[in-house]
């Protein structure tokens, strides 16, 4: 898949985790408890070792954006698109938008 080749192509650069939350995990109608659900979940995945200044970590969000307790947790956010995006072009577009900066900060050729 396009998203697991930039994230090998990413790793000559830096570590790389991908994990994503199962949208609705607890598998309910009602919007505000399936965004709390993927908030409380995603939360879940956010370590103190990532509060540092040593790493980054990007949250996509779901068809109903983030939770509360994301939103507040959040140092920055940014829009990657004035278009609306699915999560799965969403993550494309940011896993290439990284790899295309590494490969211009490190001067090396990005279209080959």
């Amino acid at each position: 898949m396009v998203v697991q080749e930039y994230v090998e192509k990413l790793r000559r650069y830096c570590s790389v985790e991908d994990i994503q939350v199962r949208s609705n995990p607890k598998k309910t109608g009602d919007v505000k408890a399936q965004i709390k659900g993927e908030d409380i979940k995603a939360m879940q995945h956010i370590m103190p070792k990532d509060w540092g200044a040593s790493a980054i970590v990007f949250c996509i969000g779901g068809p109903y954006g983030h939770g509360q307790q994301l939103r507040m947790r959040a140092d920055v956010t940014i829009r990657l698109s004035s278009m609306v995006l699915n999560h799965q072009i969403a993550l494309i577009v940011l896993i290439e938008q990284l790899y295309r900066a590494w490969t211009i900060l490190k001067g090396q050729k990005y279209h080959h």
